[in-house]
């Protein structure tokens, strides 16, 4: 989830799901770049002030947060965020063309 200054809180930043007691962990470490965010906070989100924060940090933090919240089925599936077709099939997914592609049925009416 982004926070992007919402209700003029000052925080540009990144809203994820943390483990138990990461969120008090990492907001008493680094106060200047964690946050406990409104409303889910209580629930153990942590909030990541995304200038305090490197791209390769801000990934580490991201792939938790997923690991915390997707369907064991999927994490056993994907060994890693799969970004071709041969790295989907090796997965065993099919590469599926979106559906706003396909065409569909004209609608205009003949007058």
């Amino acid at each position: 989830m982004m926070s992007n200054n919402h209700h003029n809180d000052g925080h540009v930043a990144v809203v994820i799901p943390a483990g138990i007691g990461i969120q008090e962990a990492l907001i008493k470490a680094s106060p200047e770049k964690f946050y406990r965010p409104p409303y889910v906070g209580v629930r153990g989100w942590v909030g990541i002030e995304l200038p305090c924060v490197s791209d390769g940090e801000l990934a580490l933090h991201l792939r938790e947060a997923w690991r915390l919240i997707a369907p064991e089925k999927l994490q056993a599936e994907v060994v890693a965020f799969p970004a071709d077709s041969e790295q989907l099939e090796k997965v065993g997914r099919k590469k599926k063309k979106p559906s706003y592609i396909v065409p569909s049925k004209s609608t205009k009416t003949k007058r």
